[in-house]
């Protein structure tokens, strides 16, 4: 009854015109070669931080919160880990890799891992900088991201000001659609179920936890995560297994599509580079300025912690998930390229069911709500903290929520390419104005990470004191002399060690 209902054409003529305009003018003239550029400085800058650190990102993540004051136990790197993960892994590792590789060829792939590797760094940064400018929520508890190190770092107010609006309707409206309308098409291919019908129950269940509170559906959802991301993991090498002869020549594909050595994508070198980063940046959000937003909630004893946990973020979300995806698609015997060609979760679950038959279809569709529904209450938490940031007027608290509900609704029902390309811009404005940031304040990062290094040297679980720090910290309003238990071999540190420190 629904299905005749031309919900896209309910979007303004005018608002797609810029939409359109907007991608042109970020995408096509700078915005990737600033993710690149700042990548690669962030890279060098931190003698390679993402490598040189990997084992410590292991030996982090399973570290137990620290004690608040209250008493209370704060939320551990992993917990952080797992909210951000959430809001990692959904449509982009699934939908948009499929996307990439239709519109852009085999060669999309090498450039999301180009982009992943790059941006690992960037996800150090801005998670440590989120750590240090974080500050204490009325629940005891913390929050903190872009718009806190804008203002406290920068002294930008306006700056914070302008990214907490941008990432509220970026996350909390725009990907919510990109969310919900993967979900919609993931059923109406599996069951031919109508997205009308999908929009209303998704945003019903969606009501239920930001306004009625029923956390165990995000619970239960956020929980169950990264179980399906191991299956689907599984599966994947399962097709791998089964193809073996073929994975050489599949990876010479897309090295080949990657410098503009493939017959069919020879021409389009940079339209593949830009799918690749695109889709790419939506799937890690390294330096977009999302993370930042769960890094800051973590109590953890040094603000590096989080940049070393956000950074192993990127190479979970790129590396393993994003991979299993193009592995699998680009194994599919009946793969189409071009813009007339299916895209999105359409392509993943043809590829699924032809390689493991009709069990692959209904398995990533049941995937594909975990991922994006997760995803959705991610974004909301980003939105929320936000707005949080913006007022404590419980009325606009309560338009807020109303308006997720509708996008929730309205994404299931408008069309793919309307969905992919606002996400696509708006993104494209976050990271310009994050990397920027990032920049003004990465000294501040090479003095605290320099910090966390001579104290693991030392063999001590490193503790963040703002005056073991040379850059100038005077408006941190959390860490002071230290927020969190009393740690006895810190001040063995400081009678023995202060001065080299400093």
């Amino acid at each position: 009854m629904f299905s005749n209902v031309d919900f896209d054409a309910m979007i303004p003529e005018w608002f797609k015109s810029i939409v359109t305009a907007g991608n042109d003018l970020i995408w096509t003239e700078f915005l990737i070669g600033l993710l690149l550029l700042a990548g690669f400085f962030f890279s060098l800058s931190s003698r390679f931080v993402q490598f040189r650190w990997l084992p410590e990102m292991f030996r982090v993540i399973g570290e137990k919160p620290e004690t608040l004051e209250d008493g209370k136990k704060g939320i551990s790197s992993f917990q952080a880990f797992a909210i951000s993960a959430a809001s990692r892994v959904g449509t982009g590792n699934i939908a948009g890799v499929a996307t990439a590789i239709v519109l852009g060829g085999p060669g999309a792939v090498f450039w999301m891992w180009v982009i992943a590797f790059f941006g690992a760094a960037s996800a150090f940064f801005e998670a440590t900088l989120a750590q240090v400018y974080k500050v204490k929520d009325e629940k005891g508890g913390f929050r903190g991201g872009p718009a806190y190190y804008m203002e406290h770092g920068l002294g930008q107010k306006w700056l914070g000001t302008t990214f907490a609006i941008l990432i509220t309707v970026t996350f909390a409206f725009v990907f919510n659609t990109v969310q919900s309308n993967t979900i919609a098409a993931s059923f109406k291919e599996q069951y031919n179920f109508d997205p009308f019908w999908t929009g209303i129950i998704l945003a019903v269940i969606t009501a239920l936890v930001i306004f009625g509170g029923v956390r165990w559906i995000a619970n239960v959802s956020t929980a169950i995560v990264p179980l399906m991301a191991i299956l689907y993991i599984c599966i994947v090498l399962f097709v791998l297994i089964t193809h073996i002869s073929d994975v050489i020549p599949m990876l010479m594909q897309i090295i080949k599509g990657a410098f503009g050595l493939e017959p069919a994508f020879g021409g389009a070198l940079g339209f593949t580079i830009m799918q690749g980063i695109k889709r790419g940046l939506f799937s890690n959000e390294a330096g977009m300025g999302s993370a930042p937003n769960a890094a800051a909630t973590a109590a953890v004893s040094h603000p590096v912690k989080q940049g070393l946990i956000q950074s192993l973020g990127v190479f979970f979300d790129t590396m393993l998930v994003c991979t299993a995806t193009a592995i699998m698609i680009l194994l599919y015997g009946g793969l189409e390229f071009g813009e007339k060609a299916p895209q999105g979760i359409e392509v993943t679950q043809a590829a699924l069911n032809s390689h493991i038959g009709s069990f692959g279809g209904v398995f990533l569709t049941i995937a594909v709500f975990l991922f994006a529904y997760s995803s959705v209450l991610g974004n909301y938490y980003y939105g929320q903290s936000n707005i949080e940031y913006l007022t404590t007027n419980k009325t606009v608290m309560f338009i807020f929520r109303l308006l997720v509900v509708l996008m929730v609704f309205f994404g299931a029902v408008i069309k793919v390419e309307t969905v992919w390309s606002t996400a696509d811009l708006f993104m494209g404005l976050m990271a310009i104005l994050n990397i920027t940031a990032i920049i003004g304040l990465a000294h501040v990062v090479f003095e605290v990470a320099k910090d966390y290094g001579e104290q693991r040297k030392k063999g001590l679980n490193p503790v963040f004191k703002t005056k073991h720090v040379k850059a100038d910290l005077s408006s941190v309003e959390t860490w002071g002399e230290n927020p969190y238990e009393y740690h006895p071999e810190q001040d063995n540190l400081e009678t023995k060690e202060i001065k080299k420190i400093k």
